[in-house]
């Protein structure tokens, strides 16, 4: 009774089908934004963008919202399974015939996202002085400041005071990090060391995020390589 009532390998692979599709849809709201005039930290190829029929000087990154509006489809189709499925009673029902077409539409859509994202992706350019410029205008490296005076001893609820004091001054006078010395920062507040001036470089505090998972350039080159043997891996 219970196998020919089941359909959970259909619902597994909707499932599954629908996180993917969310994670893209995420993906290609990210390199939408970030492909902006606003950011222009990734330039998008010419065959995943189409003109625009107003402005000759802009990109609409077609491909990435296609990808982003896909998602509801999949979503719908786990859905209509779902609903499906919940009322029906063990044993096999006519009902039951509904799950083909979720099914496969689910895997059209998926299949076309995953093939129209490696299209972008493999057109995109990165503009890495932007992101970074960015980077070092903004006080991004504030907690790697609070986490190096809670590794020098400050307890992190007073350290996380310090370098809030400490960027509430620079942004109301608006000073940049580049725009501190060692001795500024050290006057500033005693807890601070003349070594600490090298955070206000965003690339030197990711070093110290150097644990397997984190974000240090080193850790993920680490991680890079272990995807890629896994994927060449025979027994994967």
């Amino acid at each position: 009774m219970d196998v020919s009532a089941d359909r959970d390998f259909a619902l597994d692979f909707l499932y599954a089908a629908s996180t993917t599709m969310l994670h893209l849809s995420r993906l290609a709201e990210d390199w939408i934004l970030y492909s902006s005039e606003e950011f222009g930290w990734i330039e998008l190829g010419d065959g995943v963008t189409s003109g625009s029929s107003l402005m000759p000087q802009k990109k609409n990154p077609d491909s990435l919202e296609l990808i982003r509006g896909k998602c509801g489809r999949v979503f719908g189709d786990l859905t209509s399974l779902f609903i499906t499925m919940k009322g029906l009673p063990s044993t096999y029902n006519r009902d039951m015939q509904e799950d083909k077409q979720p099914l496969f539409d689910a895997a059209d859509h998926l299949t076309g996202s995953l093939e129209m994202a490696r299209a972008v992706i493999d057109s995109a350019k990165l503009n890495p002085a932007r992101p970074a410029a960015a980077a070092e205008e903004s006080w991004v490296i504030a907690t790697d400041l609070a986490e190096a005076l809670a590794r020098a001893g400050t307890p992190f609820h007073q350290a996380h005071q310090i370098v809030g004091r400490l960027v509430l001054e620079s942004v109301s006078s608006g000073k940049k990090p580049s725009d501190w010395t060692a001795e500024a920062l050290v006057k500033f507040a005693p807890e601070f060391t003349p070594a600490m001036i090298e955070l206000m470089n965003p690339s030197e505090g990711m070093q110290s995020r150097s644990l397997p998972g984190g974000t240090a350039p080193s850790s993920v080159a680490a991680a890079l390589e272990a995807a890629q043997k896994w994927l060449d891996s025979p027994n994967r």
